[in-house]
């Protein structure tokens, strides 16, 4: 069978088997011919690629015939092939699904012919988008994506088991670089709308006074510098998912505004007044603890109800014991295989240098920790001297290391912020919260 079918459904033999041999130059095409509506419909459950429909059959005229294809192969595309130049009828047929009007003349043949081609290229790069779908479908899978051997990240795997079944709304907490974002598209990339949009909106890198039209859009005029309509981000997602990040950095007004919109599940564009129905999942997150916020009133009570859906909190990773390990070891093997290195492995002493650190910026820190240490390997070990930790907190990654006295690790703690703030003595005081006289006395007795 031909890669790509086209059914002619034409009451005018001639004409018919006149398209038919022109469309046949293309051996890839597979053409049949139809003199009726009905034997066309008939044989519709083949979904043909393409149909090209003459307005006035014998038995059907072409509004009917289309309705039905709608109906049985929404897939296939429509050109109506027709004698009759009535615009109106061509904006109708077009308004119901027809993919082109062509008005039977000495220039049809051709554009006949361009206009497959053009709905052959759409197809192919349809399939081409449907495959990357695929592809990241498989990216995500989130066993494979939240890495980890922790009882945490194993409860972390049964909520997002159950959150992938439903359409509940969820809430990630966590502190910055644990992956909330991850889990996020985990959710999507798993549930039945994976195949819809995810849109990402980071709440915190949006102007106030911008945030109401990144989130709703507008219409075009709706105000100064609005030249064109713009569609927000809520309609993005439509069936599919909109994940808000750092959620509880949006101010009272629009708090309330998110409300509604949530509540009503519609929006209306900013300067508009089409009331617009919303079909999506919403996720939600934050590193702040909200409850808190409420409490604070920062955050409102009705809106943190709406939010809350599903709860899942991310720990820390210092509070993930050997997942640390497993991570690093997965961010190595990632970066090697990415830059076409070879495998790389870990010393005893790395690994307990690894563990020893607290990572303030968690995931995201350990990865690029990871990332530095094999460019800065021989290629086939890493070894301490390759993990490099950050300067803000090196000072406290010798709490573990060595015994001292409480008056010994005063001094370490002095010294580093001295070497920190290139010995400034008034500035290293403010810091450590001590009188700049005790420092110039250490100084004096050369204890600093």
């Amino acid at each position: 069978m031909s890669s790509f079918s086209i059914f002619i459904v034409e009451d005018d033999k001639f004409y018919g088997e006149y398209l038919k041999h022109n469309l046949s130059l293309n051996p890839d095409y597979g053409i049949r011919h139809f003199l009726t509506g009905k034997e066309f419909i008939e044989n519709l459950h083949e979904k043909p690629d393409v149909v090209t429909l003459d307005y006035n059959l014998p038995d059907y005229n072409g509004a009917v015939v289309l309705k039905k294809i709608r109906q049985i192969s929404p897939e296939t595309q429509v050109i109506i092939v027709s004698g009759q130049k009535d615009i109106s009828t061509a904006l109708d047929l077009m308004k119901d699904g027809a993919y082109d009007y062509i008005v039977k003349d000495q220039d049809s043949r051709s554009r006949l012919w361009n206009t497959i081609l053009r709905i052959r290229e759409n197809q192919s790069l349809k399939n081409q988008v449907e495959k990357l779908q695929e592809e990241v479908i498989r990216k995500y899978d989130f066993e494979k994506t939240i890495i980890g051997n922790s009882q945490v990240i194993r409860n972390l795997y049964t909520l997002i088991e159950r959150a992938v079944k439903t359409n509940i709304n969820v809430s990630v907490t966590g502190e910055t670089g644990t992956g909330k974002e991850v889990v996020a598209k985990a959710i999507h990339y798993n549930s039945v709308r994976r195949k819809k949009p995810f849109v990402a909106v980071n709440m915190a890198a949006i102007p106030h006074d911008l945030l109401e039209s990144e989130l709703f859009g507008y219409e075009k005029g709706a105000f100064t510098g609005a030249f064109t309509r713009k569609t927000g981000k809520f309609e993005e997602a439509t069936e599919g998912t909109l994940f808000l990040d750092e959620i509880g950095d949006m101010d009272m007004a629009m708090q309330a505004k998110v409300l509604r919109v949530i509540q009503e599940r519609e929006l209306v564009r900013i300067g508009g007044k089409e009331t617009i129905a919303l079909d999506l999942r919403l996720i939600v997150a934050t590193h702040k603890d909200l409850k808190e916020e409420v409490a604070k009133g920062n955050f409102r009570q009705d809106l943190f109800f709406r939010l809350l859906g599903l709860p899942i909190h991310l720990p820390p990773l210092r509070d993930r014991a050997n997942d640390i390990l497993i991570l690093a070891k997965h961010f190595a093997e990632m970066f090697c295989k990415e830059n076409n290195l070879p495998p790389i492995v870990f010393s005893s002493e790395t690994s307990e240098k690894l563990l020893r650190y607290p990572y303030p910026g968690n995931i995201r820190e350990l990865k690029a920790i990871v990332d530095l240490a094999v460019v800065m390997s021989n290629g086939k070990m890493l070894t301490p001297e390759d993990i490099i930790f950050s300067q803000t907190s090196q000072p406290t990654d010798f709490l573990s290391t060595k015994e001292m006295t409480l008056e010994e690790y005063d001094r370490v703690i002095i010294k580093s912020y001295l070497e920190k703030y290139k010995d400034d003595m008034v500035l290293v005081a403010e810091k450590l919260a001590v009188g700049k006289s005790t420092l110039y006395r250490m100084r004096q007795k050369n204890l600093i």
